[in-house]
């Protein structure tokens, strides 16, 4: 048998005292990344399409059925949401805005989605009109027929720049118009 404990200055704490846990938990180690070049050289990663997002501005969107009907819809609610923002919209600004809008949302129902989302943000007398397909393999910056959406969109007025990208999630279009 083990011998009882004597009592003293500092009898022993039970249980005894562990260390805390790690406030963050250690990282994994970095797998072996491909090199561009040479030994040494530059590392080539994959990146991945990142969902939209909006941070220290104004925005609205909408999800809505991969229809025909919804082209004038959207057109009204961009316009309208604009107004109730405040912008104080000419016939020019209107015309850019409510066709750049119409023109992606066609191009986004011509992939053939179950829906559509349009995104709405206003900056510095800018607005940004972003639509997803929510269709994903399909080409950039072609509707079915092969008709280039981007040159179409940059000829509208007011259209200061606009892009497509494609990814799991769908094909994103994306178009910049002065206010």
């Amino acid at each position: 048998m083990t011998a009882p404990v004597a009592e003293g200055p500092n009898p022993p704490s039970f249980p005894p005292r562990t260390p805390p846990p790690a406030k963050k938990p250690l990282s994994p180690p970095l797998p072996d990344l491909p090199r561009d070049g040479a030994e040494g050289g530059r590392v080539v990663r994959r990146t991945v399409l990142r969902r939209v997002g909006m941070r220290n501005r104004r925005g609205a969107n909408w999800t809505y059925e991969s229809a025909a009907w919804v082209v004038g819809k959207t057109r009204r609610e961009v316009l309208g949401q604009l107004g109730a923002w405040g912008h104080r919209l000419g016939p020019a600004a209107v015309h850019g805005v409510g066709s750049a809008t119409e023109l992606l949302l066609a191009t986004a129902l011509g992939d053939g989605g179950r829906r559509v989302s349009v995104h709405l943000s206003d900056q510095g007398g800018q607005a940004c009109v972003v639509v997803l397909s929510h269709r994903s393999g399909l080409s950039p910056g072609h509707t079915a027929d092969g008709d280039d959406v981007l040159h179409r969109v940059t000829a509208l007025p007011g259209v200061e720049g606009c892009g497509t990208e494609t990814g799991p999630e769908g094909r994103r279009l994306w178009a910049v118009v002065g206010l």
